[in-house]
C-alpha cells in the first residue's frame, strides 16, 4: 500500500488516472491508477444503510452522506455500495423491484434515487463509487410468495431454487444469466459508477445435508462436460467472461472487479493452491475459478476477502497475501485485499483481534508486494464506529507523511 500518498492525490477521481500502462492477457492496455482504499457499504438486511427500513427519503440520504462523509474523514477514496442485495434494485430498474431494504416493502418506490445521489455525492467528494451487485441470490427466505407479485422469480419459478434457507436464481440455466446481465448492466447503462463490484457469492456455500438441485439443468445443457462440477464453474465463467465484455462495450472506462472468498484451493489439493487449510475452497465449493479469471484478464481487479489474522493456522493472511501476489503477477490485473475490520475487538475473535495495531500490521505486510494495490474494509458500521481505535490507526497512516501526528510505537504481539 502507498499509505503515504499525496492528500490531493487521493482526491482525484477515477477519470483522471493516467493512460498507459501494463497490457493485460486479453490485449487491454490497462492504466496505472492510485492505490485504493476501500469501504464495502452493504444495504442486505440494513447491515449498514439504512439502519432500518421505512425511513423517510431525507432520513435515507441523510445517512447515506454520512457514511460517504465518514468515507473522505478517514481518508478513503473509495465506496463499495450494494445496490442489488436480493435480486432487487436500489435505483429505478425496469427490470426488478425496488428494494424492501428501504421502505420495508419489496417493489415500493421510496421517492428518491439512492444509486444516483450515491454516484453524484461520492464524486463530488472525490471518491471512487463502484456498484457492487450479487448476481444470484434471490431473498434471504425460501418462500416466493413473499416476493412482490411481479418480482421475475415469480414470473419465472423455473429460475429458482431454493438453498440453505434462500432462494437463488439457477446458474445453469442460459436465460437466467442472460437476465441477470441485462438487470446489473442496466446500472452501468444509466450512471456513471467507476466499476462493478461482485462479492463472493456464486454457486451457494455448502450446506451440511443439502443439495442444491439443478440436475434438470445440467442433464440439458452439461452435455461434454466431465461431471456437475466442471458443468457448474463453465456456467460461473460465462457470467464474468460475458459480463465483463459486456461491461466494456457499453463504457470501457468502467472497471469490473470481484471479491472473492480468500481461499482458492489449498496446496493439499493442488499444487498451484495456496498453504492453508481453509473449509472452503472457491473452485470447488463454490464452482468460481478465481485464480483462471485473473489469469485470463477477465476482471479489471480482483479483491479476495483475506478475513483473518496473521498468522491464523489454517488461512494464514500473510500467506494468502503472497499467494495472491504471485497470482496477479503479469496480469495487469489489480489486487486489493478485503479486511476484517468488523473483528477489531469482537470478543468472540482471536487474541490478535484485540489488538488495534493487527490492521496497521497488514499495511505493513502489503507494501512489501508490488501487487497490492489497496484495501477494502469491511464495513461502514465498523469504518464509522472506530472499534479499539483500530480505523483512526489505518487513517493515520493514510494522511500524507510530513502531516502525520506522532503515535506510540506498534504493539508487536
Amino acid at each position: 500500500m502507498a499509505a503515504t500518498a499525496a492528500l490531493m492525490t487521493t482526491m482525484l477521481s477515477a477519470s483522471e488516472a493516467l493512460a498507459g500502462g501494463p497490457v493485460g492477457p486479453d490485449g487491454r492496455h490497462r492504466a496505472p491508477r492510485r492505490d485504493l482504499r476501500g469501504v464495502w457499504v452493504a444495504t442486505v438486511t440494513n447491515r449498514d444503510w439504512p439502519s432500518k427500513p421505512g425511513l423517510t427519503a431525507a432520513q435515507q440520504r441523510a445517512e447515506l452522506i454520512a457514511h460517504l462523509d465518514t468515507a473522505v474523514t478517514r481518508r478513503l477514496n473509495a465506496v463499495v455500495f450494494q445496490v442489488r442485495p436480493t435480486a432487487d434494485a436500489l435505483w429505478p430498474s425496469p427490470y426488478e423491484p425496488w428494494s424492501q431494504y428501504l421502505t420495508g416493502t419489496q417493489g415500493k418506490d421510496p421517492g428518491w434515487d439512492p444509486l444516483g445521489t450515491a454516484v453524484r455525492e461520492a464524486h463530488a467528494r472525490g471518491l471512487e463509487l463502484h456498484a457492487w451487485f450479487n448476481p444470484y441470490r434471490v431473498a434471504m427466505h425460501t418462500d416466493p410468495s413473499k416476493l412482490s407479485a411481479k418480482h421475475p422469480a415469480r414470473v419465472h419459478p423455473d429460475w429458482v431454487l431454493p438453498y440453505g434457507g434462500k432462494l437463488y436464481y439457477n446458474p445453469g440455466l442460459p436465460e437466467v444469466r442472460a437476465f441477470v446481465q441485462d438487470a446489473m448492466l442496466d446500472a452501468v447503462r444509466r450512471y456513471d459508477i467507476d466499476a462493478v463490484h461482485w462479492d463472493d457469492y456464486f454457486y451457494p456455500y455448502p450446506v451440511a445435508g443439502q443439495v442444491f438441485e439443478d440436475d434438470e439443468a445440467y442433464a440439458r445443457y452439461g452435455a461434454g462436460f466431465k461431471d456437475k462440477a466442471a458443468w457448474r464453474r463453465d456456467n460461473t465463467d460465462r457470467l464474468v467472461r460475458e459480463t465483463g465484455a459486456k461491461i466494456k462495450k457499453l463504457k470501457k472506462d468502467v472497471r469490473f472487479g470481484i471479491s472473492p472468498f480468500g481461499v482458492w484451493r489449498n496446496a493439499a489439493t493442488d499444487p498451484l493452491g495456496s498453504d492453508t487449510r481453509a473449509g472452503v475452497q472457491t473452485y470447488d465449493d463454490l464452482h468460481a475459478d478465481t485464480r483462471k479469471w485473473v489469469k485470463e484478464g477477465w476482471i479489471d481487479y480482483i479483491a479476495p476477502q483475506l478475513y483473518w489474522n496473521i498468522g491464523f493456522a489454517a488461512a494464514d493472511y500473510a500467506k494468502l497475501v503472497r499467494w495472491w501476489d504471485g497470482a496477479v503477477r503479469g496480469t495487469g490485473v489489480d489486487l486489493y485485499i478485503g479486511e476484517a475490520l468488523y473483528k477489531a475487538g469482537d470478543p468472540a475473535q482471536p487474541a490478535p483481534w484485540q489488538d488495534p495495531a493487527e490492521l496497521s500490521r497488514h499495511l505493513d505486510l502489503c507494501a512489501k508486494y508490488p501487487g497490492v494495490k489497496g484495501n477494502i474494509y469491511f464495513a461502514a458500521k465498523e469504518v464509522a464506529g472506530d472499534p479499539l481505535g483500530a480505523m483512526s490507526a489505518i487513517a493515520e497512516r493514510y494522511r500524507p507523511k510530513d502531516q502525520r501526528r506522532t503515535l506510540p510505537p506498534t504493539k508487536r504481539r
